[in-house]
């Protein structure tokens, strides 16, 4: 349950951060208060999840790694933004930091 939990709090900060910018600097003033009103429902969650016994470390990074992989491919999707090569390289570690994290889980 925990696990879904964390998932549901990254997809809300991952529809934050495109509201975000979607409201073009605040400009949009209904797309910048979503994104408060989703990054603090977003938060909500993670804080129930750490209440029920996950280590803040844990929860913190795996909220942070969905949020930073669905934000990057939402931005490529919805509004054609592009990465560098060193924001592949950037995934890359994201994705190696959760399989790490993972195996020290597993571990103890």
């Amino acid at each position: 349950m925990n696990i879904l939990l964390i998932a549901l709090s990254g997809f809300l900060d991952i529809l934050a951060n495109l509201a975000l910018q979607k409201s073009n600097g605040f400009k949009e003033k209904w797309w910048g208060f979503l994104a408060l009103i989703l990054v603090g429902c977003a938060f909500l969650l993670l804080s129930v999840v750490t209440d029920r016994g996950v280590d803040l470390p844990i929860a913190y990074t795996l909220w942070g790694a969905i949020g930073i992989l669905g934000s990057t491919f939402g931005a490529y999707y919805f509004f054609k933004q592009k990465l560098k090569p060193v924001g592949y390289v950037g995934i890359i570690l994201v994705i190696i930091a959760v399989a790490l994290l993972q195996i020290e889980i597993n571990i103890s």
